[in-house]
């Protein structure tokens, strides 16, 4: 895996060469000016030192006074990554990140040599300071106080170029995205293969409308009015509308807990550096985020976010796994770049409601739970009644996070075209070593009866997995059901299990003038 492995510690080493040439070396590569290039992994990191959480991005390499750095760490295996340099390389192209990979490595030498000069002036200073420890003539201890002093001033300098190169070592490598599943298609989204079918296009023996003229007619939403309170791509729910939303929105809560889900309300807003640990661009040029001008907090874009942090820096139980967890909450898009006809409507705003799926769980079981994830979406929305499909998406449309993804897509007929209404993503421990989130497997006898009190049972802890699926975006899904369920009277057919959500209405029928 990409980022197995814990991140770097200290290891010794007795010998290298001269430490001056190593860190005039040393202090050269971090003046050096590196190009750094944003891709979905990482968001473009503040370009001042007050600028909370950065990633890899643009700006001043990171030794030196008023250097970026990271205000948190991912657990990266950077043997792992020079070991298998040309399958990252190939992952990297493959998912058309622009992360540097020979930059990293380079830093990643130039960190190993660094900290071997470093461990051996330590050596020698503790050295001299054990000589000192006998009765020595006068002009042998000055000797050894000046020997000691010029070690211990050397050391300093090279601590602080240790600090600076192994931060800028892991604001680079944060760029590089997760491994990718074998089966994943590769190419761009065009080259995503239709896993499954459900339903058929619905006929019409009348001239159908798509869901901006139905819901004008019904007096269902209200565009123009949230134009001029809040700008472009708001809306105003209103009359059945308001029911469906949250007959949506409960039917699906209860459907996915019967599943054994646990249900959550989440924060809405979160710090920036949750939003880049899960893998989001929160400073990103075209960013999706809502960030909040003077403070670290953003907009979440989806409940993936603060669900993922639920567990930050915690060690779980191996017994306590799963954690299954459906989410409902708002979230915000600022949908830069979007523009055209594709996005006129509901179908893409800057605001809408969402329930959302996560799981943590052991390593082993995530292939597992991601189709048990795609299995309840599609259930979900085959009892709808609607006509979509399953991709597995390609390695050109895969977030950084994820290992593997399959999007559904809906047939909606007012809109001639098949629209994405949820998504299914395996992020194997890509967002977990950036949450810190581990779980100690459980002892496979039991303990000794002379074992320490205290002393942890089970082996080293491990990083879980996360997945995460979309049940319900009300948006979307209201297109599909204004559209696909539209009578040429008008009126809109409620499908049967929203029903008992919306106090048993059936219809929507178009207001009496």
């Amino acid at each position: 895996m990409l980022t197995c492995g814990r991140f770097l510690s200290s290891s010794a080493a007795t010998t290298t060469a001269s430490f001056s040439p190593l860190r005039t070396l040393t202090r050269s590569l971090l003046r050096r000016p590196h190009p750094r290039l944003l891709s979905s992994a990482s968001a473009a990191a503040a370009t001042t030192a007050v600028e909370p959480d950065t990633k890899a991005a643009g700006g001043s390499g990171a030794g030196g006074g008023g250097a970026v750095r990271p205000q948190w760490k991912a657990a990266i295996d950077f043997k792992w990554i020079r070991d298998n340099r040309d399958a990252v390389a190939d992952n990297i192209r493959s998912r058309n990140s622009a992360a540097n990979l020979d930059l990293v490595l380079e830093l990643y030498d130039e960190y190993l040599a660094l900290q071997k000069e470093v461990e051996r002036l330590r050596a020698e200073r503790n050295a001299v300071a054990n000589k000192m420890k006998g009765k020595l003539d006068p002009s042998v201890r000055q000797a050894l106080v000046e020997e000691g002093k010029n070690l211990k001033e050397a050391l300093i300098g090279l601590e602080e170029d240790l600090v600076g190169l192994t931060d800028k070592l892991q604001l680079e490598a944060q760029s590089i995205p997760n491994a990718t599943h074998p089966d994943v298609p590769v190419g761009g989204e065009e080259s995503s293969v239709v896993r499954k079918e459900v339903g058929s296009q619905r006929s019409f023996n009348f001239t159908i409308k798509d869901h901006l003229q139905l819901g004008k007619e019904l007096d269902l939403f209200d565009f123009d009015a949230a134009a001029e309170v809040s700008g472009s791509k708001f809306y105003y729910l209103k009359n059945e509308a308001v029911l469906l939303e949250m007959a949506l929105v409960n039917w699906a809560i209860s459907e996915v807990s019967k599943k054994g889900f646990t249900p959550l309300i989440t924060p809405e807003i979160v710090r920036s550096s949750v939003v880049e640990k899960c893998g989001f661009q929160p400073r990103a040029q075209n960013t999706q985020v809502y960030s909040i001008e003077n403070s670290d907090q953003c907009l979440i874009g989806t409940a993936e976010i603060p669900v993922g942090g639920i567990h930050m820096d915690s060690i779980l139980l191996e017994s306590a796994l799963p954690l299954k967890y459906v989410a409902y909450s708002h979230c915000f898009r600022t949908e830069a770049g979007a523009a055209g006809a594709a996005t006129r409507g509901l179908y893409r705003v800057h605001q809408f409601s969402k329930v959302e799926m996560f799981i943590f769980c052991r390593p082993e079981e995530s292939d597992k739970w991601h189709e048990e994830l795609i299995m309840i979406e599609e259930d979900l929305y085959a009892s709808l009644g609607l006509h979509f499909k399953t991709l597995d998406m390609a390695t050109g449309d895969l977030g950084a996070p994820a290992y593997r993804k399959f999007d559904i897509e809906a047939w909606m007929p007012g809109l001639e075209r098949y629209g994405e209404i949820s998504s299914a993503s395996n992020c194997t421990d890509y967002q977990s070593r950036r949450l810190g989130i581990r779980y100690r497997p459980a002892p496979s006898e039991p303990p000794p009866a002379n074992a320490k009190k205290g002393k942890a049972a089970g082996g080293p802890t491990q990083f879980v997995h996360t997945l995460n699926a979309t049940a319900v975006a009300v948006p979307r899904l209201m297109v599909c059901i204004l559209e696909n369920f539209q009578q040429e009277d008008g009126s809109i057919v409620i499908p049967e299990p929203l029903r008992p959500f919306m106090g048993g209405l059936e219809v929507l029928s178009p207001k009496s003038k």
